[in-house]
């Protein structure tokens, strides 16, 4: 811990703003509880928890509590396709039909509807590169805007309730046709789980003991994994939702009851983990570290600028996407796993080119600036992310009080 926030360029004073934000938000009853955590210069300059975990059994939200990171396990499966990747095992612009051979010949979508869909043939096949930025053609089922992502829900292309296996799933998703040709759009969609079924086939070992091994062990995430063992529920959040009508908070998981509780069967490397808010900052000091954290190197420096520059044609807006969630997505471009700000002017949001980040659907985010050498972490359990602003009102935040 810092000896103070002004030894590293922050100041006290304007951090404690965080303390009355985080609690209004309890107090209004817009969350249930949520911590923030601030790392500048690889010291914590700015550590918090307030409100409940688990408002039903009156559990305080604490630093260490776990929750659902959802989509925030997309930066830690691309860090293990990219070990790979600099084990000399595949090039970005290679097919993934190389390992993954029913991706071959993929359809495009051209319209049509649910019983039937048009299609055209996939001017080529999926990449590594197109995976790893969403610009694959793929798709959410739970997205509802196309034939195709119904086609999803029908056939059980779903990576967080399916109870089969990874390869299954995959199979499934690659026999539906994809919503645009790859590389020509940015749309969110399941490829970073696809990307985990290839770090099954490329290092012989199952995705979820491979992360174990080589990426969440190696990083001393403790708390870190697909389950909660049981000697650890106690410190597992509720997730909640916000009533149509009323607004009130309602449970939509229970800890003592939710599926994290035994291991699971298929491990989304799109939206699985569950963790800890000193673990995620130990995952933001790695990335800041170009690779490298207590002694213990993942990647290569050159690796991690490669992740962290947009990779994009121009910014996520000019790719077809304007906004996503509660975020503007003009200036914000994409990198290999992470959301890469291009200009924080045409984003209309405090922060710095080359920052990268990304969230979680429970609300959750965390960004890393290198140009200010600084990281947040935010957790808290309320779906949908777009509820309320909040990760935009963390970094007015945070970045306001950084006075060197």
């Amino acid at each position: 811990m810092s000896s103070t926030a002004e030894d590293i360029g922050l100041s006290t004073k304007r951090l404690s703003r965080i303390d009355g934000w985080m609690d209004r938000l309890v107090a209004d009853g817009k969350l249930a509880g949520l911590s923030v955590a601030v790392m500048r210069h690889g010291q914590v300059a700015y550590s918090r928890a307030t409100g409940l975990a688990d408002m039903a059994r009156g559990t305080p939200f604490a630093a260490d509590t776990i929750v659902r990171i959802y989509s925030m396990t997309k930066p830690l499966t691309s860090t293990a396709i990219m070990m790979l990747y600099e084990e000399g095992r595949f090039q970005l612009d290679d097919p993934i039909s190389r390992f993954l051979p029913g991706f071959a010949n993929q359809r495009v979508a051209t319209g049509g509807s649910r019983g039937k869909i048009d299609s055209v043939p996939a001017v080529r096949d999926i990449t590594f590169r197109d995976l790893l930025t969403h610009t694959s053609g793929l798709t959410y089922g739970f997205m509802e805007s196309t034939a195709v992502d119904a086609m999803y829900r029908d056939t059980g292309v779903d990576f967080q309730t399916s109870e089969t296996s990874l390869a299954e799933v995959v199979d499934l998703l690659a026999a539906c046709p994809l919503i645009a040709q790859p590389g020509t759009q940015w749309n969110y969609s399941v490829a970073t789980d696809v990307l985990g079924r290839l770090v099954e086939v490329i290092s012989g070992q199952p995705f979820d003991q491979f992360l174990a091994e080589r990426v969440i062990g190696p990083l001393g995430m403790v708390d870190t994994g697909f389950d909660v063992p049981a000697g650890k529920l106690g410190r597992f959040a509720a997730n909640y939702a916000r009533h149509p009508k009323t607004g009130a908070l309602m449970l939509i998981d229970d800890p003592q009851k939710s599926r994290y509780g035994s291991p699971r069967t298929v491990c989304s490397g799109g939206g699985g983990l569950v963790a800890t808010a000193g673990d995620y900052l130990r995952f933001c000091r790695f990335m800041l570290n170009k690779g490298e954290l207590d002694g213990v190197r993942l990647l290569g420096r050159k690796t991690v600028e490669l992740m962290t520059s947009n990779h994009l044609d121009g910014d996520m807006a000019a790719m077809g996407m304007p906004r996503f969630s509660e975020s503007n997505y003009a200036g914000i471009g994409f990198g290999l796993g992470f959301s890469v700000t291009l200009d924080p002017a045409r984003a209309q949001i405090l922060g710095s080119a080359g920052e990268y980040a990304w969230g979680g659907a429970a609300s959750t985010a965390f960004w890393c600036d290198p140009a200010e050498d600084m990281a947040v972490v935010l957790l808290t359990q309320l779906m949908p992310s777009s509820t309320y602003p909040i990760r935009r009102e963390l970094r007015v935040l945070t970045y306001q009080a950084v006075i060197a």
